[in-house]
Order: C-alpha cells, then structure tokens, then sequence
C-alpha cells in the first residue's frame, strides 16, 4: 500500500469516527426531547448542531475529538469537554442541562 493510499484510508477512518460518534450521541439526544443535525462540511471536522425545540434560540454545536490523552470525548464549540466518548448518557444530560429553557 502506497503512502498516499494508507493515509487517505486513515482520514476515512478517522471521519468515520467522528460520525459515527455524533451519530450515536444524535439518538440519545433525540430520546431527550432535542433536535439535532449532523454537520459535514467539506474539509472541516463534522459536527452535531443541538436544538431544544421549546426554545430554538438555545442551540449549540458540539464536537466529537480525540484528547491529548488519545481518548474521544465530546466537545463544545469552545473546546471544553463534555464527556468521554463512551458516555453517551452523561454527554445528553449535560448537553440537556445546558440548553434548557429556565423562567426568569
């Protein structure tokens, strides 16, 4: 296998990664009441836009990476962590807590 060739399988990899991670987040999130859309722009990392629908203007975009620690977690926009990427459930309860709409 060319250079070329085992590094292109690796970016396919490592897009199928990330996908496959905000996919999964998508439906936990989804069974917490929110929206979500998969974003995939050509040449930049993919993305997972959330919406509370009963307050559309608390949204938010988040991000699945590896760490310097060489494990996936679940990012916000502003590179803080959210949970490890495993913890599907842990990464939703915060993402709801986050985006709830509270009474003034």
């Amino acid at each position: 296998m060319t250079m070329e060739a085992r590094q292109a399988r690796d970016t396919a990899e490592t897009w199928h990664s990330y996908v496959s991670r905000l996919e999964g987040l998508a439906e936990v999130l989804s069974n917490h009441g929110l929206r979500t859309r998969l974003m995939t722009p050509p040449g930049r990392v993919p993305s997972l836009h959330v919406v509370n629908p009963s307050a559309s203007a608390l949204a938010e975009d988040v991000y699945a990476g590896r760490g310097q620690d060489g494990l996936w977690w679940f990012w916000w926009s502003w590179a803080e962590r959210i949970a490890a990427g495993e913890d599907l459930e842990g990464a939703a309860g915060l993402i709801e807590r986050v985006l709830a709409a509270h009474d003034s």
